[in-house]
């Protein structure tokens, strides 16, 4: 009997997917989930092909092939170093955002005595699953209260730093589900005041927006390249060597200055190389773009979708890439309101792409007391965006609320 249900639920999945697949060849793709991962730009995967097919020693190898990649590596750095303004050897190449967190964190931890870690109930997973981890081992986390709008509480803040001198802070500078901003300096100068240590979660704004980590005075900062049009596979973290020393969470070799062992990732470094001068070159035409298509599609859902909503005041502020939609209850939740759009071909999300494909209201919308019943989907957006698929996405929102009404 079991073995019949099981087989049968997977039938109906199987299904469920081969219409989706059968409908989308009959719909306009429009990609808007750019948050979790975003398009490769041309001239990156160009880079990344001649890396894979013209060199391939190992850096750590002292012969000819070996120092060749060495190299590039160290050229790679200097120039994303000079992006960030900050000195070469401050960055440790990782394999993502995700390593980049962790070893932010834990590697705090290990070597700087930290007991006390002060954080936002709405972070990231690769914040809060390390967080719970160290839990086990007697670290304490604090959280901060958070604002109706999501935005982390000062006040709140500066409270668990006086109670609690000396914590580490890890606080991301854009929430990744309603975009919601941080305010650096003035978080970076209120950890100082109480010799706190800063990281900060910086993946969704690097390669958006100008960056200068020196003048913003964050300790610690976590990137990941496919944010920016770069490739999967590969981030940074930056700390700040003239204030801290933090220990490896991997060990079996001396890559990366002893902070990240194993075989460095050239084509992954390169590409994101490229991403960063990319991102330089076209930043203020992606934002002006990016923003034009953010606020029509505000402007658009508000004149034909009746007490529809928006997270956190995404549509007027916050990370310009976010526009979180809360639609009013018309009959379905945000699973079948997701699986709706991409039977038509509309990538979109109901929050962390890094959560297993969950679709379920996510710890972020339970935060803001969203109801479970209305439909979240965050749209996201990059300059590889057009207005036709802006178009496109929501007559095709208008088709799905009225089906569902009739």
């Amino acid at each position: 009997m079991i073995t019949t249900l099981i087989a049968s639920e997977k039938m109906s999945i199987i299904f469920a997917f081969s219409i989706i697949q059968f409908a989308n060849n009959f719909f306009m793709k429009a990609y808007f989930d750019n948050v979790a991962t975003t398009p490769i730009a041309p001239e990156v995967a160009t880079s990344m092909n001649n890396v894979l097919t013209d060199f391939y020693g190992n850096p750590s190898s002292s012969h000819h092939f070996g120092r060749i990649a060495k190299t590039m590596i160290e050229k790679a750095r200097t120039k994303i170093g000079r992006f960030l303004n900050v000195a070469p050897t401050e960055i440790v190449f990782t394999a993502g955002g995700t390593e980049a967190n962790n070893l932010a964190i834990v590697g705090s931890v290990d070597s700087l005595n930290i007991k006390h870690i002060i954080s936002s109930p709405i972070e990231h997973k690769a914040v809060l699953y390390p967080l719970e981890a160290l839990a086990k081992k007697g670290v304490e986390t604090h959280f901060v209260d958070i604002e109706p709008n999501g935005a982390v509480c000062a006040k709140s803040l500066e409270t668990l730093l006086q109670k609690f001198p000396g914590s580490l802070v890890s606080l991301m500078h854009a929430n990744n589900e309603i975009g919601t901003l941080l305010s650096m300096k003035d978080t970076a100068g209120l950890c100082h005041k109480y010799d706190a240590i800063f990281h900060c979660d910086m993946v969704q704004t690097i390669g958006h927006y100008e960056i200068d980590l020196k003048k913003l005075g964050v300790d610690l900062a976590s990137c990941s390249a496919h944010k920016f049009h770069g490739p999967q596979g590969v981030g940074l973290l930056y700390i700040n060597k003239e204030k801290i020393r933090i220990s490896p969470i991997l060990r079996g070799g001396s890559q990366e200055s002893n902070m990240r062992s194993g075989t460095e990732n050239i084509p992954g470094i390169i590409g994101m190389k490229t991403a960063f001068e990319h991102a330089h070159d076209n930043m203020e035409a992606a934002q002006n773009q990016v923003t034009h298509l953010k606020e029509y599609l505000a402007k658009e859902l508000i004149t034909n979708v009746p007490g529809i909503s928006f997270a956190a005041n995404s549509d007027k502020g916050g990370l310009y890439t976010i526009l979180t939609v809360v639609f009013p209850e018309f009959g379905i939740d945000t699973e079948m309101m997701l699986m709706n759009l991409d039977i038509r071909g509309i990538a979109a999300s109901g929050g962390s792409a890094c959560s297993s494909g969950s679709t379920k209201i996510s710890h972020v919308a339970k935060q803001l007391n969203i109801s479970p019943t209305r439909a979240v989907i965050r749209f996201s957006f990059s300059m590889f965006n057009t207005k036709s698929e802006v178009d496109y996405c929501i007559s095709k929102i208008i088709n799905i609320m009225e089906q569902v009404k009739s």
